[in-house]
């Protein structure tokens, strides 16, 4: 396999869940550090790109996990461009214990953007002639279609977007709609349940102080769920998206 670019990590304790595995944030930021180094590497550090009012953004995402690392373990997380538009691009990602079993996949369709106009811009030369493509896909799965938002829902959580949930762009982070999504799944699943799979949609931005509802509906497969996350005041849909748990082995 040609293109890729490795990343290793030493799971750390704030990284755990109540089990001592990593939880789902953990590995969505872990991936997102990783595709950061990737931009490093072509010579376009994220700093110095906001510094041109440049960025990347994640239109949508999907995450497989088939058990996430425990405490102090050793991880490489594998990253590669699988295909180029003008304006956008596919990152595949696995993810592999310290010898180098899969334990993971993710892929995810990002936009290069100009962020004082607000509008997509072309790539620079630079990251696809650094980068260059390689077609492997690590997981799949069509993450180019429409996930609708909900008309109707079983569960509602309802907070404040605090200063804290917001990037360096002054816009929510796309981690946060995942921790927004799990606040309205049932007490039960969080309890006994694992996440398996997690297929989001991101659609429009929040911003600091908005008022946010998480919104979650069982789908028609066992222990999966509908999620919709949108703004209270102007009902503006930020994130649609589907997770699917598995029970924990105890």
């Amino acid at each position: 396999m040609d293109n890729y670019f490795d990343k290793e990590f030493e799971l750390r304790f704030f990284e755990m869940n109540r089990l001592g595995e990593a939880s789902a944030i953990s590995i969505l930021t872990l991936l997102q550090e990783t595709a950061a180094e990737h931009c490093y590497y072509a010579g376009h550090d994220l700093l110095s790109l906001m510094s041109e009012n440049l960025g990347w953004v994640l239109l949508a995402g999907v995450m497989e996990m088939k058990r996430y690392p425990l405490y102090k373990e050793k991880i490489i997380i594998r990253t590669w461009i699988s295909k180029y538009h003008s304006i956008r691009g596919f990152r595949e990602n696995i993810i592999y214990d310290e010898n180098y079993n899969i334990i993971g996949r993710a892929r995810g369709l990002w936009v290069f953007y100009d962020i004082k106009k607000r509008r997509p811009k072309k790539i620079h030369h630079d990251f696809i002639e650094k980068w260059s493509s390689y077609e492997k896909i690590s997981l799949e799965h069509n993450i180019s279609n429409k996930i609708e938002p909900l008309n109707s829902f079983e569960y509602k959580k309802e907070f404040k977007v605090n200063m804290y949930d917001t990037d360096t762009n002054k816009h929510v982070n796309n981690l946060r709609y995942l921790q927004w999504l799990m606040e309205s799944i049932p007490d039960e699943i969080l309890e006994n349940y694992y996440l398996y799979f997690i297929d989001g949609r991101f659609i429009s931005e929040a911003h600091y102080s908005d008022s946010i509802l998480s919104l979650t509906k069982r789908d028609v497969e066992e222990n999966s769920f509908l999620h919709t996350i949108k703004i209270k005041e102007s009902d503006v849909v930020c994130a649609t998206g589907k997770s699917v748990w598995k029970k924990i082995e105890k």
